[in-house]
């Protein structure tokens, strides 16, 4: 195929090589955050205002009141106003991971988008302003925009879906994903791709041709609580770690063997420990703790540090009023030598089912 992304050199950058820009959506659907949504928005405020120290921040707003109110929250929160700049797209929801563009970059430096299809996670019916998101960015930036999709001989072609929550990459043609997310029948993100075995099959071979993998590492199962059935974004993650190179995994763990996330954890770190890289070593692994479960309206929620997001010169690390922050900051803070380690409180932002990572998606430089 000629006109892959990967044909013509282009591959998805590590998420700590350097930003053009973050990409977020300002929260909006109080139904995401019910009965606790006033101060979502200032805790997007403070989030901005920090990546607004290091590089711009685009901002989609509903429309012209939205932005009005954003921008006096965002004034009264310190942020560099001149670093962001406001787009008027309707969203559905604020999970930027999964619903905008996930960029491409080739050695000359030109950068290109790959526009997956977003459902909702296979769970909700409300996803289509959504998926106009990545067509949108293209547009603003004439952008070339590639729509990945899987041919049959005798039936019509499938688009592929995707979030950029499901998967993470070295930015070295290796990308961690979950079996539980894209291959389950359950949230079934592509029922028209075949069994498991052929699902796999395709979405490796778009992972290549799409994002320029080489290799992809299954894992088993993501964490409790997460609304969408498996992102690998909630626990583990490829870091430059204190060699900065592009073979350190960060992966959580929980070792109280009463807890839900014990086993499936465990497991992910075995598969881990045994997988090989393209030359065919070892990772270094590193293991992250989880926090103590966040339980809201008897609801156990998402609760992660490895939902963290990488910005230049900066990394952002959901915290939880919790005697692991301070543990789960340490490690993290050394697996990222030059960046400053910030901790953002998300007891609040959690109960929306995802957290800094989850709402955010950068542009390369």
């Amino acid at each position: 195929m000629t006109d892959t992304p990967s044909a013509q050199n282009f591959r998805m950058p590590a998420e700590w090589a350097p930003h053009a820009a973050t990409w977020i959506a300002w929260p909006h659907n109080s139904e995401d955050w019910p009965g606790k949504f006033l101060p979502i928005p200032w805790v997007y405020a403070d989030i901005v205002r920090h990546l607004s120290q290091v590089e711009d921040v685009h901002i989609l707003v509903n429309n012209l009141l939205a932005e009005t109110r954003a921008v006096s929250q965002l004034r009264r929160a310190g942020a560099n106003l001149a670093r962001l700049h406001f787009h008027h797209w309707p969203t559905d929801r604020v999970w930027l991971r999964d619903s905008g563009p996930i960029f491409v970059k080739n050695p000359a430096g030109d950068i290109a988008l790959t526009n997956w299809k977003f459902n909702a996670w296979a769970k909700y019916d409300n996803w289509r302003r959504d998926n106009q998101i990545p067509q949108h960015v293209a547009k603003l930036y004439a952008m070339p925009e590639f729509c990945p999709e899987v041919t049959f001989p005798h039936k019509p072609a499938h688009r592929i879906v995707l979030e950029g929550g499901s998967i993470d990459t070295n930015g070295a043609g290796i990308l961690l994903t979950t079996e539980e997310c894209l291959l389950s029948e359950v949230q079934e993100r592509n029922p028209g791709l075949g069994n498991a075995e052929e699902t796999r099959h395709h979405l490796e071979d778009a992972f290549k041709n799409y994002l320029g993998i080489e290799q992809t590492i299954w894992l088993n199962r993501g964490c409790a609580g997460d609304d969408t059935h498996g992102h690998v974004d909630d626990v583990t993650r490829f870091v430059p770690g204190p060699a900065e190179n592009a073979n350190t995994i960060l992966t959580a763990v929980e070792p109280n063997t009463h807890d839900e996330n014990h086993l499936p954890l465990a497991e992910n770190l075995d598969r881990l420990r045994t997988a090989r890289n393209l030359e065919g070593q070892p990772f270094d692994i590193i293991t992250l703790p989880m926090p103590n479960p966040v339980i809201f309206e008897g609801q156990r929620l998402p609760a992660s540090y490895a939902n963290f997001y990488i910005a230049n010169d900066l990394v952002l690390v959901p915290t939880f009023n919790d005697p692991h922050d301070r543990h789960a900051l340490n490690i993290i803070a050394n697996c990222f030598p030059t960046r400053e380690v910030i901790g953002i409180h998300a007891v609040d932002l959690v109960w929306g089912l995802g957290t800094l990572h989850c709402m955010t998606q950068q542009e390369p430089a």
